[in-house]
């Protein structure tokens, strides 16, 4: 088994190796000039969201997400994410 996972007994009393990782996602973001500090400052207090980094190159803000299933990644990114002002694009990387 390996570090992240967990050994649950099913009912027929065998092992069975269960992954205990949280999906995760690296969310791209492209800002309005002058305004990626303020958006990073919001995004870092978005329950789900582990990291905020500011970046060079075609993206201003690169953001790590983590949730319980994929579908509450989504909900964060189009719910939450999407309608702070100043951001003008996203790209969601989903981690496999």
């Amino acid at each position: 088994m390996g570090p992240e996972s967990v050994a649950v007994l099913k009912e027929s009393n065998s092992l069975q190796e269960v992954s205990s990782i949280m999906p995760k996602a690296f969310i791209l973001i492209e800002t309005m000039v002058g305004r990626t500090r303020e958006i990073a400052d919001a995004m870092n207090k978005i329950e789900g969201v582990k990291s905020v980094d500011l970046v060079t190159g075609p993206y201003d803000i690169i953001a790590v997400v983590e949730a319980e299933t994929l579908n509450k990644i989504g909900d964060i990114v189009t719910q939450i994410i999407h309608p702070i002002g100043g951001i003008s694009r996203t790209v969601t990387c989903l981690a496999i």
